[in-house]
């Protein structure tokens, strides 16, 4: 009989990472083990817009965002 597999220590950290963001880690753990981890980038691309676009309608740095664009 074979043993089981031990995780390494970068996996449990990993698993501890994700397990710390709630649904974002969720997220970041079904996006890996359905091998789409290509797709990270462009969702914290679109996390960084949903922050830009909220940022600089509740506070006074509007003028300064929207000169980015």
């Amino acid at each position: 009989m074979s043993e089981p597999k031990k995780p390494n220590a970068v996996s449990s950290a990993i698993r501890d990472f994700t397990s710390r963001l709630g649904v974002l880690g969720e997220l970041m753990q079904f996006l890996w083990a359905r091998k789409l981890w290509w797709l990270i980038p462009m969702f914290v691309v679109l996390g960084l817009f949903i922050l830009v676009i909220v940022f600089g309608q509740a506070s006074g740095a509007a003028p300064f965002i929207y000169t980015l664009f």
